[in-house]
C-alpha cells in the first residue's frame, strides 16, 4: 500500500480519534463566536494507517502524545524542522517487526567480508545512477564513471565512491560552475539537503520494518550517527533526489530559498518512479523491496541487495 506523506507548515492542532488523524486549525477552534457544528465541519481527518511520513514545520503546531503514538504503532517517520524549515530531526518506532530480536542479532552477527561485499554492489549501482543522470542532463563525458563502476572492489579500497563524486557534482549543475557540494553551500545545496532528509526517513522506516537497527551501518560507522544503515542503503538512491532538483532548477528561477512550491514538489519524492529486477513501483515500496532483501543478504539468503537502476 502507498503511503502518504504530510507536510504541516502553517499553526495547527493534532489530535486522534477512532484511528483517525483529526486537522484543527486554531484560529477555529479558539473563536468562540462559531458554533460548534461549523468548527465540526472545519476538522479534516485522515487514517493513521495511511500515513508514512510526517513533516512538522511550524513551531506553533500542537501533537499530542495519543498521535505520535498510532503514529509509531503504524511505522510511520515524523520528521521535526528548524525555524529555517529544514529537517532536524527523525522519530522512529522502537518496534516494527515481529521477529525483530532475532533480526538484530542476524544483523549483529554479520561478517566484515560480507559488509564489505555488500558495500561494493551499494557503491557500484550508486555511480550507475550518477552516471545515468549526468549523462542524460548535461554533455559531459560519462565513460570513466562507467569504468570506476565495474572497478570497484569489495570494501571500495579505492574510495572510487569518492572520485566518481568529485566527478559528478563538478559537471552536474551547468548553471552553477562554482557548485561545491556542502550542507551550508550555495544553492542548490538548499534542495538537496531537504530531498536527502526526506529520502533518509523513507529508507530508515523501512529499515525498520524490516527489524533492522538503523543505527549500525555496512559502512558508515559516525559514533555520533544514529542512521548509518539508513546513510548507507539510501546512496543508489540519491541520484533520484539529483535528477528531481535539476527538473526544479529548470522550472524556476529562483532557488535560493525554499518555497512552499518547491517543498510541495520535494515532498513528493517518495512517490518517484523506481525500477529494481525490471520492475516500476514508487520509491517508498521501492525502498522496502530493499531493506527486504539486504536481511535476507545478512541472513545469507541472497547474495545481492535489490537496488534500484535508474
Amino acid at each position: 500500500m502507498i503511503k502518504k506523506t504530510l507536510c504541516f507548515s502553517n499553526p495547527i492542532y493534532l489530535s486522534l480519534r477512532n484511528a483517525q488523524l483529526v486537522l484543527h486549525l486554531p484560529e477555529v477552534e479558539s473563536n468562540d463566536t462559531l458554533p460548534e457544528t461549523m468548527k465540526k465541519e472545519a476538522e479534516r481527518t485522515i487514517p493513521i494507517e495511511d500515513i508514512g511520513v510526517v513533516i512538522l514545520d511550524h513551531r506553533r503546531i500542537t501533537i499530542t502524545s495519543g498521535v505520535l503514538e498510532a503514529l509509531l504503532e503504524n511505522n510511520c517517520a515524523v520528521i521535526t524542522c528548524d525555524q529555517k524549515s529544514m529537517p532536524v530531526g527523525l522519530l522512529l518506532p522502537l518496534c516494527g517487526n515481529t521477529t525483530q530480536n532475532e533480526r538484530f542479532r542476524t544483523q549483529l552477527d554479520v561478517s566484515l567480508p560480507l559488509r564489505k561485499q555488500l558495500w561494493q554492489q551499494t557503491v557500484k549501482q550508486k555511480i550507475l545512477n550518477q552516471e545515468y543522470v549526468l549523462r542524460t542532463n548535461t554533455d559531459k563525458e560519462t565513460n570513466c564513471m562507467r569504468v570506476w563502476a565495474n572497478d570497484v572492489r569489495s570494501g571500495d579500497p579505492d574510495n572510487l565512491e569518492a572520485r566518481a563524486a568529485a566527478y559528478y557534482w563538478k559537471n552536474l549543475f551547468k548553471d552553477y560552475p562554482d557548485f561545491v557540494r556542502d550542507r551550508g553551500g550555495t544553492p542548490p545545496n538548499k534542495l538537496l539537503n531537504y530531498g536527502y532528509a526526506i529520502l533518509r526517513a523513507v529508507i530508515a522506516r523501512s529499515l525498520v520494518g524490516s527489524g533492522l537497527l538503523p543505527t549500525l551501518g555496512i559502512h558508515h560507522h559516525n559514533r555520533y550517527n544514529a542512521y548509518c544503515l539508513a546513510d548507507d542503503i539510501m546512496e543508489p538512491y540519491r541520484p533520484y533526489v539529483d535528477e528531481l532538483v535539476l527538473d526544479l532548477i529548470r522550472q524556476n528561477e529562483d532557488i535560493s530559498e525554499i518555497n512552499k512550491r518547491l517543498k510541495m514538489q520535494l515532498l513528493g519524492i517518495p512517490m518517484l518512479d523506481v525500477v529494481i529486477n525490471g520492475k516500476r513501483s514508487p520509491l517508498m515500496i521501492a525502498a522496502q523491496q530493499t531493506t527486504a532483501s539486504l536481511y535476507k543478504c545478512f541472513a545469507g539468503e541472497m547474495r545481492h541487495v535489490n537496488f534500484p537502476e535508474i
